[in-house]
């Protein structure tokens, strides 16, 4: 029988490396960003000051994984997660990754380079953001990247752990087949892909028991559909992603509001997740918990009491299997 101990370890893979059940995605304290076009792609303006305290708090209730980028907020998200985290790394794990260019003067994305010297130059300029001689888990950010050229940078990766830059590497791609080719380096050990209660994934999951890799499940939450505080209706603020949703950002319409058909779905499911005392963003990361036991979900943040809700989903753990059963039938 499985302790409330063994349901709270989750390891890198073959790395050893601890990380919990439970992490956080720092790509909203970022704050502001855009394309080329200057269209959002960040959560709208956040208080550095608030984010600090947000991250410091984590560490105080047991959540000590921490997942970003280099190009969240253009640099911005790593310069203030290593401030966070200053002196105190011997208590985190940390995960960013690269792949995107981007213009930290101008807070602009504007391109990508997946070639190896590419690579090491973007490990390089984070771990001067970061503040740190080492990274725990690398993250290739371009889920799309060609079989041929992904194979080069997995190479490129093991050497980045030889020569102790790193801990671990992974790929962030929804493409089981594309994830199972890093799979087959020494040293990757995790996946980063979407899934949610809203939207499973069973085929990245599977990959993930098969190969003994961790799931780092972004888009717990659906961009925040399920964190309960987006009524219909409600548009969300300029600077925000979601206020002008790309196309893959089906859970919201144009100005951030939630889809009526998203917003019907939630609700078919309210009573169950929020039943035993948890809150619906409770109730949606303890269903990622009930789904895998290798699941790392990792909600993102912009504020102390966010972080102390999202871990407070420690407490309640998974939900239950008859609980999993009767959100499959609401949700046909």
């Amino acid at each position: 029988m499985r302790t409330e101990t063994d349901r709270q370890t989750r390891v890198l893979g073959r790395s050893g490396i601890e990380v919990g059940a439970l992490g956080l995605g720092c790509w909203a304290i970022g704050g502001e960003w855009v394309t080329p076009d200057g269209s959002p792609l960040g959560w709208g303006k956040v208080d550095d000051d608030e984010s600090v305290a947000a991250v410091r708090r984590a560490l105080e209730l047991g959540v000590r994984f921490f997942d970003t980028a280099d190009v969240y907020g253009a640099g911005h998200s790593e310069r203030v997660l290593g401030k966070a985290l200053a002196g105190r790394w011997d208590e985190a794990v940390v995960a960013t990754k690269w792949g995107n260019l981007f213009d930290e003067r101008t807070r602009t994305m504007d391109g990508r380079d997946t070639s190896p010297a590419y690579a090491r130059a973007a490990l390089q300029a984070s771990l001067r953001r970061l503040g740190t001689d080492r990274i725990d888990l690398f993250q290739l950010h371009i889920g799309d990247t060609p079989s041929d050229e992904a194979a080069v940078l997995r190479e490129a990766c093991e050497g980045f752990v030889a020569e102790g830059l790193i801990g671990a590497y992974a790929w962030s791609t929804d493409d089981p087949e594309r994830a199972a080719l890093f799979a087959e380096g020494e040293h990757c050990a995790a996946v980063q892909h979407a899934c949610n209660v809203l939207e499973d994934a069973p085929r990245m999951l599977g990959l993930s028991e098969e190969r003994g890799l961790l799931s780092i499940i972004r888009s717990p939450l659906a961009m925040g559909l399920l964190a309960g505080r987006r009524e219909p209706g409600r548009r969300a603020e300029a600077g925000d992603i979601r206020s002008t949703p790309p196309e893959w950002l089906h859970w919201f319409e144009e100005g951030g509001v939630p889809s009526a058909h998203w917003a019907r779905r939630v609700e078919a499911i309210r009573e169950v997740l929020t039943a035993d005392g948890r809150t619906l963003a409770q109730g949606a990361i303890g269903w990622l918990w009930g789904r895998s036991a290798r699941a790392v979900p990792i909600p993102g943040f912009r504020t102390v009491a966010q972080v102390e809700e999202n871990a407070a989903a420690l407490t309640y753990g998974p939900l239950r299997p008859e609980q999993l059963e009767e959100i499959d039938g609401l949700l046909v």
